[in-house]
C-alpha cells in the first residue's frame, strides 16, 4: 500500500504555497542580476559622442555641443564650474557621467 508522507513535515497544499513564493523569489533575484548587468557605467564626458550626450536627462543637442566643445575635463563637476550647463543639469546627471 503506497501513502503520501510530505517530506517537509507540510501537508501538500502548504508545501506549494512555498514552492510557489521561492520560485516568486527567485525569479526576483533573477531579474535584479539582470538588471544590475544592463545599468551601464558612467558615461564618459570626454569621449561620448553629441548623440550619447543627449541621452542624459535635460541635455539636448545644444547642451552637448558645449560639452564636446569644452574638452577635456579633468573632472565631471567642471561641467557647471566652467559654465557648461548649469548646477541644476548637473545635479540631475552627476550619477551618470565621469570625466576619464
Amino acid at each position: 500500500m503506497f501513502s503520501f508522507e510530505p517530506q517537509s513535515g507540510r501537508d501538500p497544499p502548504e508545501q506549494a504555497n512555498a514552492t510557489a513564493a521561492a520560485a516568486r523569489d527567485t525569479k526576483a533575484v533573477a531579474q535584479g542580476i539582470v538588471q544590475g548587468l544592463k545599468t551601464k557605467r558612467p558615461l564618459n564626458i570626454n569621449r561620448a559622442t553629441t548623440t550619447q550626450l543627449e541621452t542624459l536627462p535635460g541635455i539636448d543637442s545644444a547642451s552637448a555641443d558645449r560639452i564636446v566643445a569644452g574638452r577635456p575635463y579633468k573632472n565631471s563637476a567642471e561641467l557647471f564650474r566652467r559654465r557648461i550647463i548649469s548646477k541644476a543639469e548637473y545635479d540631475r546627471i552627476a550619477n551618470k557621467i565621469e570625466a576619464r
